[in-house]
């Protein structure tokens, strides 16, 4: 009896769960499931790097974006990518860090192909740019290297690439505006730059492998303030890296569509041409640039290397003429075929 009276125990509880179950599962209605969201579509491309593409970071709703420039206007590549369904890195420098190459280049040639991504599109005029790259791992500047503008300045010929450093605060965007610390110093400079950015790891490569590293060019300034760099017994980075002293942009051109040492090269200030040369003129160029300072430092994807200004500097003047720059100066700073780069002086 005892025997029957725990198997009736047994078999009670499990109906009991069993009936449980079924009341919890017929009360529940179809639509108080909470439905999951679709998951992001994933990158299915290998990496690499793009190609044939003009980009560049503008910002909408307080954020940096990806942009193409196209045919059909500026294209917002992940608004794009999601119109698509397709993968994208939300920014240029995910691009370059992840080496998302070939999504964006098949986000772009999709979106320009057909009109599911027409929405994207939005004209260049009034665009709010942002600075071009932002967080790269190093910024590597190349000093004297153009041998007119050596000879201004009274300076040798230098036997190696002379190298500094610039500092993630000082890039600074297209259209943006400089704050020159006038508290801190007076002999305000410009100095219009060929910009290299990385776009695969190169640490110790060959002169002759050294471009394949590249992910494109782009328009700088390494803006300086000589009384610092000079004045203070040879203080180059103290009057080169001051936050917001490495203009850059608009666009990045990817490699292949540049020769980068034989590029026309110009800065105007206030409409007036101060700089005029080319790239030719490059003591060191730009695959013994890149080989040169991966012997020392690993470039990472995304790196950004200054490679030297050209003569017509305001420091290579005769002193009475150096009428050094000051608040509310403009600047325009253009290399063939990779944009014309703009800022105020504030």
């Amino acid at each position: 009896m005892d025997m029957n009276r725990r198997g009736f125990l047994r078999s009670a509880g499990t109906m009991g769960t069993l009936v449980a179950a079924g009341a919890a599962a017929g009360c529940a209605s179809p639509d108080s499931t909470p439905e999951r969201p679709a998951a992001a579509p994933a990158r299915t491309l290998g990496t690499g790097l793009a190609r044939g593409l003009t980009l560049l970071t503008f910002r909408a709703q307080g954020q940096d974006r990806l942009g193409a420039k196209t045919a059909k206007g500026i294209l917002d590549v992940a608004q794009a990518a999601a119109l698509l369904g397709m993968y994208a890195p939300a920014t240029l420098d995910d691009l370059l860090q992840q080496e998302d190459g070939p999504s964006v280049q098949a986000v772009v040639e999709a979106a320009v192909a057909g009109t599911a991504a027409q929405a994207a599109f939005r004209p260049e005029d009034g665009l709010e740019y942002g600075p071009l790259v932002s967080r790269p791992d190093k910024v590597v500047c190349v000093g004297l290297n153009y041998r007119k503008h050596a000879e201004e300045i009274g300076s040798p010929i230098p036997q190696y690439p002379v190298l500094f450093n610039k500092f993630n605060g000082s890039l600074n965007r297209h259209q943006g505006t400089v704050k020159l610390p006038v508290d801190l110093a007076t002999n305000f400079d410009y100095e219009v730059e060929l910009v290299i950015v990385m776009g695969k790891t190169a640490s110790r490569v060959s002169e002759a492998d050294a471009l394949s590293y590249v992910a494109g060019y782009a328009t700088g300034n390494d803006f300086t303030a000589r009384d610092l760099q000079n004045g203070r017994g040879g203080q180059w980075m103290v009057g080169k890296a001051i936050d917001g002293f490495a203009p850059l942009g608009p666009y990045l051109v990817t490699a292949e569509q540049v020769d980068p040492d034989n590029l026309a090269i110009e800065c105007r200030v206030n409409g007036e041409t101060r700089q005029s040369s080319r790239t030719s003129d490059l003591i060191f160029g730009t695959r013994t640039m890149v080989s040169y300072i991966s012997d020392y430092f690993t470039l990472k994807p995304g790196d950004v290397i200054y490679t030297g200004t050209p003569q017509g500097v305001i420091q290579g003047m005769p002193t009475a003429k150096q009428a050094w720059l000051k608040p509310g100066d403009k600047l325009a700073c253009s290399l063939e075929s990779l944009g014309e780069l703009t800022f105020d002086l504030v």
